[in-house]
C-alpha cells in the first residue's frame, strides 16, 4: 500500500511541476564600458549591470580618501567586495583639479596643514607608498586599487571648496554661489573625465551632488547640467553621465514634461537621494504604514516616475544610523528596502566611512552611518548587511532571463524571502537566492509557479500552509494598508489575518497590526513585498527533499483544515 501511495504522489507531483521553469543560473561576466537600455544600465553585451555601490568620502578638507590611516588601501577595497558591493561612489571637490596649489600638495603636506600628525603616522604604517604623492596621485591610486579588486568607480563631484556638505548657505550649493563658478566647474569635470579616460573600472561620472540653496532654478539647471554632461561625454565618451536634481537631490519632477536635450544618447542616468531624515521625524512621530505610503507616493512624483519614462534612476545616497537605535531611521529602512526591491533600481549606500580624519573641526569623528567601525576593521552592523544583501543582485533586466517571470516574497526587515523547504515543513524565511517562484493571480491567489499549490492561512498564530483547493477565502491574499506591504487573508473562522514571521523565521498568520493611526506600533514583521523577478533559484530541490515521508497526511495535501 505504501508503494502505491508513493507512486501516486510522484505521478501527481511530476504532473504539477513544470520543469521547463528550472534553469541553471550562469554567472555573468561584465563587459565594460557601461551604457543604458531604457531604464536599465547595461554592459557592452547588453546585459544588465546593477550598481550596488557604497559611498567613499574624499572631498573633505584633507582631500584624501578617508580611512587610509586605519587600513591598507587594498584591504579596504577587498572588504568592499566581501560585503557584496560592486562599486564605489568616490567623492571629489572641484578645487582638487582646478586649484593647482591644492592639487599639487602631497598627502603629508595636506595632513600637516590641518595638524593631523597622528593621521600621518597611520598613513605611513598602512599606506606608506602614498604619503608623499600629490593629492591627485593619491586619488588615482585609490581608483587603481579598486580596479585591481574588480570594483567599479563612479567619480562624484560632491562640492567645489573642500569640506563637509551640505547647507543652503555654504557657497557650494548652486551655479553662481560663492565657490560654484559654472565655468570652473566645467573645467574640473573636463579634467577629471580626461584623467580617467581609458581607466576601465571608472564607469560613470556624477556631475554634482545635492544642488540646493536660494539661487536654484530650473532654467539654470538645464543650461548648466546639459553643458556639464556634454563636457564629460566629449572628454570621456565611455562613462555613463549621472545628473542630480534640485532641493538636495530630491526633486527631478521638472523632467516629467521637459526632457534633457543632449547630442548623445545611451549614457544618461538620473540620481536621487532618500533618507529617513529627508522627511524630518515623520517616521518616528507617525504611523509607519501611513508615512511609508505618503513618502513613497511623493518619491514617485518627484523622481521615481523616470523609471516609467525609460530612464535609469540611481539612488546614490540612502542610509541609516548603523547602531540600530534611531527609531526614525529604522522605520524608514523597511519602507525603503521594500521599494528598492520592487523597483529594482541602482543604489549607493551612505557610507563606507567608519571615521574621518577631520570633519567639521572634530578629529577622528565617528560616523554612525558608516558600514565600517571607527577603526575600519569590522562591520558596524552585520544584520544591516543581511538586510541589503538580496538587493545587491538584480531581480530582472536585460539579459537576466534565468527563469520565466515570477514573484518572490521579500521580507524587508530581514532581507530574506519566503522559502518552501518541503511540502510538509512550514514555510520559512531564507536567502532570496533560494526562493521559490511564485505567481500572483488576478484572483489574489499566491501559488508556487508551475504547480497547483497555493498559499493558505490556517488559524490565528499558526503557520501558513500550502494546499491545492484554492477557491476559498483562506487562499486569497490582498495587499492592504497604505504601505501596500501587508498581505491579508481570512482565517478559517472568518478573522482577517496578515502574513507574519515568528521568532524562528517561520511564516505564520496573525492579527493585522499597525495598519493606521498608532504611531507607537511597529508593523515590520508583517511587511512583505511581492517582487517581480526573472532570477532563478540557486537551490534545486530534489524530489526526495520535497517528499520527506511516504505516509504524508492527506489533509495537508488536499488543503482541508
Amino acid at each position: 500500500m505504501g508503494r502505491l501511495v508513493f507512486f501516486s504522489f510522484v505521478s501527481i507531483f511530476s504532473f504539477l511541476v513544470t520543469f521547463s521553469d528550472v534553469m541553471i543560473p550562469q554567472k555573468h561576466v561584465m563587459a565594460l564600458p557601461l551604457s543604458t537600455d531604457s531604464r536599465w544600465i547595461v554592459d557592452e553585451n547588453g546585459q544588465r549591470v546593477k550598481l550596488a555601490c557604497v559611498n567613499w568620502v574624499s572631498h573633505l578638507e584633507v582631500m584624501v580618501a578617508e580611512g587610509l590611516s586605519k587600513q591598507p588601501m587594498d584591504a579596504i577595497a577587498k572588504r568592499i567586495l566581501s560585503m557584496g558591493f560592486n562599486c564605489v561612489r568616490l567623492t571629489w571637490p572641484v578645487f582638487l583639479v582646478t586649484n593647482d596649489t591644492l592639487g599639487s600638495l602631497t598627502a603629508r603636506q595636506s595632513f600637516q596643514i590641518h595638524g593631523l600628525l597622528e593621521s600621518i603616522s597611520g598613513i605611513q604604517a598602512n599606506n606608506p607608498s602614498i604619503i608623499d604623492l600629490s593629492l591627485l596621485d593619491v586619488y588615482q591610486a585609490v581608483v587603481s586599487s579598486l580596479g585591481d579588486n574588480n570594483v567599479m568607480v563612479i567619480l562624484d563631484n560632491y562640492i567645489s571648496k573642500p569640506g563637509w556638505c551640505c547647507s543652503n548657505f555654504d557657497g557650494n550649493g548652486f551655479f553662481g554661489d560663492q565657490y560654484f563658478d559654472p565655468d570652473v566647474w566645467i573645467t574640473g569635470l573636463t579634467r577629471m573625465a580626461s584623467m580617467f579616460n581609458g581607466v576601465p573600472n571608472v564607469v560613470g561620472m556624477s556631475l554634482r551632488n545635492e544642488l540646493r540653496g536660494p539661487k536654484q532654478n530650473v532654467n539654470d539647471w538645464y543650461r548648466y547640467m546639459q553643458k556639464g554632461a556634454e563636457a564629460v561625454h566629449s572628454a570621456n565618451p565611455d562613462v555613463i553621465v549621472i545628473l542630480s536634481g534640485l532641493n538636495y537631490d530630491k526633486d527631478l519632477s521638472f523632467l516629467r514634461n521637459r526632457p534633457v536635450s543632449l547630442t548623445f544618447s545611451g549614457k544618461i542616468v538620473f540620481e536621487a537621494h532618500w533618507y529617513g531624515f529627508t522627511d524630518g521625524e515623520a517616521w518616528k512621530n507617525g504611523n509607519s504604514n501611513q508615512v511609508c505610503g505618503r513618502v513613497v507616493d511623493n518619491m514617485m512624483r518627484m523622481s521615481g516616475f523616470l523609471l516609467d519614462q525609460g530612464w535609469p534612476l540611481f539612488v546614490s545616497e540612502f542610509g541609516v544610523d548603523q547602531r540600530g537605535t534611531n527609531v526614525n531611521d529604522n522605520r524608514y529602512l523597511g519602507c525603503f528596502l521594500g521599494v528598492a526591491a520592487e523597483l529594482d533600481f541602482d543604489w549607493a549606500l551612505w557610507t563606507l566611512v567608519g571615521s574621518y580624519y577631520l570633519r567639521q573641526g572634530v578629529l577622528g569623528m565617528n560616523e554612525y552611518y558608516g558600514v565600517l567601525d571607527w577603526n575600519w576593521c569590522e562591520t558596524r552592523n552585520s544584520t544591516f548587511l543581511q538586510q541589503i544583501s538580496a538587493l545587491q543582485s538584480p531581480f530582472r533586466g536585460p539579459g537576466l532571463s534565468e527563469a520565466n517571470p515570477h514573484k518572490v516574497i521579500f521580507h524587508p526587515s530581514t532581507g530574506l524571502c519566503v522559502l518552501m523547504k518541503s511540502m510538509f515543513e512550514p514555510l520559512r524565511l531564507g536567502p532570496c537566492s533560494e526562493s521559490e517562484s511564485w505567481n500572483y493571480t488576478p484572483q489574489k491567489i499566491l501559488s508556487v509557479k508551475g504547480t497547483y499549490f497555493c498559499l493558505q492561512t490556517d488559524d490565528l498564530a499558526k503557520p501558513a500552509k500550502l494546499g491545492i483547493i484554492c477557491a476559498d477565502s483562506n487562499s486569497k491574499w490582498e495587499t492592504i494598508s497604505d504601505s501596500k506591504m501587508h498581505l491579508s487573508s481570512k482565517a478559517s473562522n472568518g478573522t482577517t489575518v496578515c502574513l507574519d514571521v515568528d521568532s524562528s523565521n517561520t511564516i505564520v498568520t496573525n492579527v493585522c497590526k499597525c495598519l493606521s493611526k498608532d504611531n507607537a506600533c511597529d508593523p515590520e514583521s508583517q511587511w512583505f513585498k511581492l517582487v517581480n523577478s526573472t532570477r532563478s533559484s540557486t537551490m534545486i530541490k530534489p524530489l526526495s527533499q520535497m517528499i520527506p515521508t511516504l505516509n504524508f497526511p492527506s489533509k495537508d495535501f488536499h488543503g482541508s483544515s
